[in-house]
């Protein structure tokens, strides 16, 4: 092996840096919804992704989506209170995410299979809770099967 640092998984997709800072620090402070989050303290999470991203490495930057993973499946359970709308949103980027390391080389895609189990139980679960009511009463069938 050289002494080259690979790089490959910086070109899986921008999204976890785009979306995750702002979901991922109303998980952290526990606030009740992004809206609520103070400026700097999504920012504060913007650098420790960007910083990741340049000066980490793949095992550091799956360390930090462990990190979300446990987050996110902490509010899906109910074991820690949060924003659910924040925690689906970083626990389907994530899931996007791991998905995505089967097509590159080394052992990622193996290594996150739990935390994929594990999300794609939360993100259900987060789903089902977040999901808009129905608008108006279901319509019901006459005899013969017409509305």
């Amino acid at each position: 092996m050289s002494g080259r640092r690979s790089l490959v998984w910086l070109g899986l997709t921008p999204e976890p840096e785009r979306e995750l800072p702002p979901a991922v620090a109303a998980l952290r402070t526990r606030a009740p919804d992004t809206a609520a989050l103070p400026p700097r303290t999504a920012a504060a999470e913007r650098r420790r992704v960007e910083s990741l991203i340049l000066r980490g490495s793949r095992r550091s930057w799956l360390r930090y989506l462990a990190e979300v993973t446990a987050l996110v499946t902490s509010v899906a359970d109910g074991s820690l209170p949060g924003d659910r709308t924040a925690a689906l949103l970083a626990g389907e980027v994530v899931l996007d995410h791991h998905r995505m390391l089967i097509g590159l080389p080394g052992s990622g895609y193996d290594r996150t299979a739990a935390d994929r189990r594990a999300l794609e139980q939360a993100v259900r679960a987060l789903r089902t809770a977040t999901a808009p009511p129905a608008s108006g009463p279901e319509p019901t069938l006459t005899q013969g099967g017409r509305r």
